[in-house]
């Protein structure tokens, strides 16, 4: 039986659907948001064996205009991970403005914990703490889906989403498609940051700051002495991967994706306090990545971004659930705050 918050009537966005605006980056991140969800119901569906009369999956696409072009199912485990959703109809004039419509979107789930599905999800978590998710089947099949979508509409008609795990395989896949000169427009909800949760851990303001300044020290310390950062800029992956600005959105109260608020603000930190040519070598990697190039075996945090526009939902969260829930982003009555965080 499927439970109320999978019934797009009773807690979806339905406050969009009379006026609905390709222009509202609000009403654009809802929508991303609505179709992530229909990936998560697609696949609590397909698990109860749902047929199309019964499921509770389409109305959180097709309210939008949005109809399903392809389902992305894993080879191991043969669940529904992601879906290729293409707009049928949007006003005409509204493709004439910029941003326009996208054709095709292109949404990631998260790990569903209370499914046969949770082994899988499970391993595929394990990867992202040792930056190992490209080697996954499951990363190498969608990011195929990405690659054959952009080569066939253009870069500006695709859209990536994900939320949790999903948002770290739509980073992935945003990250590769920017790093070969394609930037999408990308939603990132709640994407794991792999990192102690400092922001989370420490309350202290003088005292966190104090342990970020200690690990850029150390970071820059050690990238220097590997010669690490001298790179000519043109050719320098973190500098290209600038040129691209995905949205991410955060919670505080979320200990899996609050670090990359910290992250974020303590560049800006370093900056004031006259260091930040320090940080902008830290800022790049992470000490696993150092010990794990030391080694010879060389790996890019893919968890670190240079560039992105951070909306983080700083209204009280009840719980856990709450705080790292999909739900949150496309709610009217919580309070946020922007900001475009910019490598230079």
């Amino acid at each position: 039986m499927a439970s109320q918050r999978e019934l797009f009537h009773v807690s979806g966005p339905l406050h969009l659907l009379n006026s609905f605006d390709w222009r509202n980056t609000f009403h654009r991140r809802s929508l991303a948001a609505s179709l992530v969800q229909g990936g998560y119901i697609l696949e609590r569906d397909r698990q109860r064996g749902s047929i199309q009369q019964d499921a509770n999956a389409p109305p959180w696409w097709e309210q939008f205009h949005f109809q399903l072009n392809h389902v992305l199912v894993d080879d191991s485990d043969l669940s529904y991970y992601g879906a290729i959703f293409e707009l049928k109809y949007a006003l005409p004039f509204f493709y004439q403005s910029n941003p326009h419509p996208p054709r095709y979107v292109i949404a990631f789930r998260g790990t569903i914990t209370r499914s046969v599905t949770r082994s899988d999800d499970m391993k595929l978590n394990i990867k992202c703490i040792f930056d190992k998710l490209e080697e996954s089947s499951r990363f190498r099949k969608a990011f195929e889906a990405v690659w054959n979508t952009v080569m066939a509409v253009g870069p500006t008609n695709v859209w990536l989403a994900g939320h949790s795990l999903g948002a770290s395989m739509a980073l992935l896949a945003g990250r590769n498609m920017a790093k070969s000169r394609y930037q999408l427009e990308t939603y990132l909800f709640n994407p794991p940051f792999i990192s102690v949760p400092i922001e989370k851990m420490i309350k202290n303001q003088t005292l966190k700051h104090g342990v970020r300044i200690a690990g850029s020290l150390l970071t820059a310390g050690i990238a220097t002495a590997m010669n690490r950062h001298r790179k000519d800029p043109e050719e320098d992956p973190f500098v290209v991967l600038s040129e691209w600005t995905p949205y991410m959105f955060a919670n505080p109260s979320d200990p899996i994706c609050a670090e990359y608020i910290g992250y974020f603000e303590h560049r800006e930190k370093m900056e004031r306090i006259g260091v930040g040519k320090i940080e902008r070598i830290a800022t790049r990697y992470s000490i696993g990545s150092l010990v794990s190039g030391a080694m010879g075996r060389d790996s890019e945090p893919l968890h670190l971004l240079p560039t992105a526009y951070m909306t983080v939902n700083i209204s009280p969260s009840e719980n856990f659930k709450q705080a790292h829930g999909i739900h949150q982003w496309w709610q009217q009555h919580f309070q946020w705050q922007s900001k475009l965080y910019k490598f230079k």
